[in-house]
């Protein structure tokens, strides 16, 4: 479902102007990263501020393409040279929950939920279904009216899970998710991620919430300065 194969990113144009008039390379985010991950893996993203997570997380989520090395997820080859009908199919196949939740302000929780079937086109009736039976799923049925700021942090995030899971994608990303939450709030969050893979998504959550990651053993992916360095992902 995800396969890199010595993938490398850098921040800007290849290179920048530097006192002098030199040239220098920019900023290195990621280098040499390979790793796969199963359909169905759960997989921590560990590593210090800095280490990449973020940038990785991008990659996948194909806000940024790798300069060099090979992408692939959900079967498809990911290059600087992929089609944009491609890359936006593929984006669709590929949920994201971020730590600031990114709901939509003026927009009910129902309606934020519902998002990426309307961006599909899909019939109000099913998304009607569709919405109800998710917020059933994340506990907020009877939220559904109201709007994010009216909503606590922990109930928050279950929308921006409900949201970015309710079109059944194949991979769901997870920045830093349980970020200021309390920690019984956390678990539920992480709880439900788990769900989420083992209906078979590939999932990946990047933390640093090292009790956490005690409480909810999987392999781990390890960054630190761009470079992999630990790597669990043959784990099942």
């Amino acid at each position: 479902m995800i396969r890199l194969s010595n993938v490398t990113w850098r921040y800007g144009s290849p290179t920048r102007r530097v006192a002098g008039g030199r040239s220098a390379d920019p900023a290195t985010a990621l280098s040499g990263v390979t790793f796969s991950v199963p359909q169905g893996g759960f997989r921590w993203l560990l590593g210090p501020s800095g280490a990449g997570k973020s940038s990785l997380l991008r990659l996948l989520h194909l806000e940024a393409l790798p300069q060099s090395g090979e992408l692939e997820i959900l079967g498809t080859h990911v290059g600087v040279d992929v089609k944009r009908a491609t890359l936006a199919r593929l984006r669709q196949r590929v949920g994201m929950v971020h730590q600031d939740f990114r709901l939509m302000p003026t927009l009910s929780i129902s309606d934020n939920v519902a998002l990426p079937l309307r961006l599909e086109r899909r019939d109000e009736a099913a998304v009607a279904d569709e919405v109800a039976a998710i917020l059933r799923w994340v506990g907020l049925s009877e939220r559904s009216g109201a709007l994010p700021a009216e909503l606590s942090g922990g109930e928050q995030q279950r929308a921006a899970i409900a949201r970015a899971v309710i079109a059944r994608p194949g991979v769901v990303l997870a920045d830093e998710p349980t970020n200021a939450l309390e920690e019984s709030q956390s678990s539920r969050i992480v709880g439900m991620l788990r769900e989420v893979s083992a209906l078979g998504a590939t999932v990946i959550v990047a933390t640093h919430n090292d009790a956490l990651v005690r409480r909810f053993p999987a392999p781990a992916l390890r960054l630190e300065r761009g470079r992999l360095t630990t790597d669990e992902s043959s784990t099942p």
